[in-house]
C-alpha cells in the first residue's frame, strides 16, 4: 500500500526507474521537438542515455539504503551524461540525491528542498543560463514544490499539483523564447524533465512498468545473460520472445498444452496469459517452431530472437580485449607524461585525419549526431598521457560536458577550449604556441576561433518556420553560427547563398568540408562557384565524410 506522507528508499528507487522508463518511451518524440528540423535533433537522446546511465547503476543495487540509492544516482547520471541537455538533467538529479542523503524517509519537506537544490546546482552548472528551457520548468516545479510542502497532506495530491503546474510552465516556454514561437514547439529539454516527471509519479501510485532492461547494468532491450560456462554447455541456443495477439481467449487445456510443447524443445520458459495477449519466452534451438505453433493462437508482435552462444563468444572476445588493454595500459603508465596533449571531437573519417594531421592526440566520435558523454571524454582524459590537456569540443552541445570532465579531473590541468564547430577546433589547434603558457594558448586559440564563420549545409525533416524563413520537409538549409542563412531546394545554391551571408570584404580564406554523402566533383564545382563570386579569397577543399552535413564551410 502506497504510503501517503512518505517514501522510502525503495519507493524513490522504484520512482527513478520508472521515470527513466518513461523518457526512454518518449525520446524520438522529444527528438522532433528540436527547433532546427535538422535530421540530428537529439535531446531525446541525450537525457535517455544520461538518465539510463543512473538508472542502470540503480537497477544493479539489491534492497538500497537512501544513501547507496542517492550516489547511484549522482555518479551515474554525472558520468552518462551527454549534450547540454544531459548535462542540466545530471546536475538536477546530482543536486537532488545530494540533498536526499542521509534521510530514512521523504516528506513534502525534504522532497521540496532537494528540488530546489537541484535547480541550484544545475543553474550553476551552466555559464549562460537562459530561460525558456529544462532549467524554467525545473525551477518552477521546486517553486510550486517549496509553496505546499508545508501544507501538504498527502505525497499523491502533492506530486499531481507539481507536475501540473511543471507542465503549465512548460506550454509557456514559447512564449519566453521567441526561437520556440516561431517554430511552433516547445522546449525540448523540458518536456523531457517532465516525462521524467510522469513517470516518476507513475511508480509512485504503482502504475505497471517494464523493470527488466535495469537490472545489473544492462542497457537496451533486456538480454538473456550467459554465465562464463563453456558454449559446447549451452542447451539450447536461441532466447526466443514474443507476444500473441490472441483471436479468443486461451482455455486452460490449451495453455497447458502450449506450454507442454515449449518443454518439448526448449526450456527457462515463461508463458504469461489473459484474454488478449500472451507473453511467451523460451530458450530453444527451435525458434521457428515456437513462432509456427503460437501463430495458431492469433498473430505475433515484439519478436526477439537473440542467439546465446554468439553473445558468449562475443563476450569471451570482449574478456581478451579487457585483458590485453589492462596490460598495455600498464605499460603506458610506465612512460613520463608529455607536458602537453590534445583531444578533439570529430565525426568523419576526413575530419579525424585532419585532426590527426595537426598532432591531436585522441580523437572522440562524435558530434552533431551523437554527444560524447563525460564518461567518454574522462576515457580520453585518461588515455593521453600529458600533464596538460587542451580539449576542443567542437559543438556547443558538448562543451558542458568537457567542462564537467575537467572538473572531474584532479591529476592533469584540463583546459576546455569552447570550440563550438569543426572550423573553430582546425584553428584553435593550428594557433597553438609552445613556448606560450596554457593560459596565453588558450587566450590565443580563442582569438583564432572569433575569426572563424561557419556555415553548415544539411536538409529539413519537417515543416516549420524560423528566422522569418518557411522551411519545409525535404529542403537544403545553411545554418550559421547565429541561426538560419539560407533555405532552398538546390543544395549548391544554398551553399553558395550560405557563403554569401558570412564572406564580406575583410574575408581571405573559404575552406569547404564536404560530408561522406557529396563527391568530390561536386564539391570542387562548388569551389569553383566560390572562387568566381570571391576571387580575393583562397578557397580550400578537403574531404570531411561527416554525416547529416552535406558541407561544412568556414570563413575566415
Amino acid at each position: 500500500m502506497v504510503n501517503k506522507n512518505t517514501i522510502d528508499a525503495r519507493t524513490l528507487s522504484r520512482m527513478f526507474l520508472a521515470g527513466a522508463k518513461n523518457l526512454e518511451a518518449k525520446k524520438e518524440w522529444i527528438n522532433e521537438l528540436n527547433v532546427f528540423p535538422v535530421p540530428d535533433g537529439d535531446t531525446g537522446t541525450n537525457m535517455t542515455m544520461t538518465i539510463m546511465s543512473a538508472a542502470n547503476e540503480v537497477g544493479a543495487l539489491v534492497n538500497p539504503g537512501m544513501d547507496q540509492l542517492a550516489k547511484a544516482i549522482s555518479s551515474g547520471s554525472l558520468r552518462g551524461a551527454r549534450g547540454n541537455s544531459g548535462v542540466i538533467l545530471s546536475q538536477i538529479l546530482r543536486g537532488f540525491s545530494r540533498s536526499v542523503s542521509g534521510f530514512e524517509e521523504l516528506d513534502a519537506m525534504i522532497i521540496a528542498a532537494a528540488m530546489g537544490k537541484g535547480v541550484e546546482t544545475a543553474y550553476k552548472a551552466v555559464m549562460k543560463p537562459k530561460e525558456g528551457t529544462i532549467l524554467t520548468v525545473a525551477k518552477e516545479a521546486a517553486a510550486k514544490a517549496a509553496e505546499l510542502a508545508p501544507e501538504a497532506e498527502d505525497l499523491e495530491t502533492f506530486f499531481a499539483e507539481v507536475f501540473a503546474h511543471a507542465e503549465a510552465t512548460l506550454a509557456k516556454t514559447p512564449e519566453m523564447l521567441p526561437v520556440l514561437k516561431e517554430a511552433g514547439v516547445v522546449d525540448s529539454g523540458g518536456q523531457g524533465l517532465l516525462e521524467v516527471l510522469r513517470g516518476a509519479i507513475d511508480g509512485y501510485l504503482g502504475k505497471e512498468v517494464d523493470y527488466s532492461q535495469f537490472t545489473s547494468g544492462q542497457t537496451g532491450s533486456a538480454v538473456t545473460k550467459i554465465s562464463p560456462q563453456a558454449e559446447a554447455d549451452i542447451k539450447f541456443g536461441y532466447c526466443t520472445e514474443f507476444i500473441i495477439l490472441l483471436n479468443n481467449p486461451l482455455k486452460d487445456n490449451e495453455e497447458s498444452e502450449f506450454k507442454r510443447f515449449l518443454n518439448s524443445i526448449g526450456d527457462s520458459i515463461v508463458l504469461v496469459a489473459d484474454d488478449e495477449i500472451v507473453k511467451v519466452h523460451v530458450h530453444t534451438n527451435h525458434p521457428g517452431q515456437a513462432i509456427e505453433r503460437a501463430l495458431t493462437y492469433g498473430s505475433l508482435s515484439r519478436m526477439k530472437i537473440d542467439n546465446m552462444r554468439e553473445e558468449h563468444q562475443e563476450k569471451l572476445i570482449k574478456d581478451a580485449q579487457k585483458v590485453a588493454k589492462e596490460q598495455a595500459d600498464a605499460e603506458a603508465a610506465k612512460i613520463p607524461p608529455r607536458e602537453v596533449g590534445f583531444i578533439s571531437v570529430s565525426a568523419g573519417d576526413g575530419l579525424t585525419d585532419i585532426f590527426k594531421e595537426l598532432g591531436v592526440d585522441y580523437l572522440i566520435e562524435g558530434g552533431q549526431t551523437m554527444n560524447p558523454s563525460t564518461e567518454d571524454m574522462l576515457n580520453a582524459i585518461d588515455k593521453v598521457n600529458a600533464k596538460t590537456i587542451y580539449i576542443f569540443p567542437n559543438n556547443k552541445n558538448i562543451i558542458l560536458a568537457a567542462n564537467q570532465a575537467r572538473d572531474l579531473t584532479e591529476d592533469k590541468n584540463i583546459v576546455v577550449v569552447p570550440t563550438k564547430t569543426v572550423p573553430q577546433g582546425i584553428s584553435a589547434v593550428i594557433s597553438y604556441v609552445p613556448e606560450k603558457s596554457a593560459e596565453e594558448n588558450l587566450e590565443g586559440m580563442m582569438e583564432a576561433v572569433s575569426a572563424v564563420k561557419t556555415g553548415q549545409i544539411t536538409y529539413a525533416v519537417r515543416d516549420t518556420r524560423i528566422d522569418e524563413k518557411e522551411i519545409h520537409e525535404g529542403d537544403m538549409m545553411g545554418i550559421g553560427d547565429s541561426g538560419m542563412l539560407a533555405v532552398g531546394k538546390d543544395m549548391a545554391e544554398v551553399a553558395m547563398e550560405t557563403v554569401r551571408k558570412m564572406a564580406d570584404e575583410d574575408s581571405e580564406i573559404i575552406s569547404i568540408y564536404y560530408g561522406a554523402e557529396v563527391s568530390e566533383e561536386e564539391a570542387e564545382d562548388l569551389s569553383s562557384q566560390i572562387e568566381e563570386a570571391f576571387p580575393d579569397c583562397d578557397i580550400e577543399v578537403n574531404y570531411g565524410g561527416q554525416p547529416i552535413y552535406y558541407y561544412i564551410i568556414s570563413v575566415e
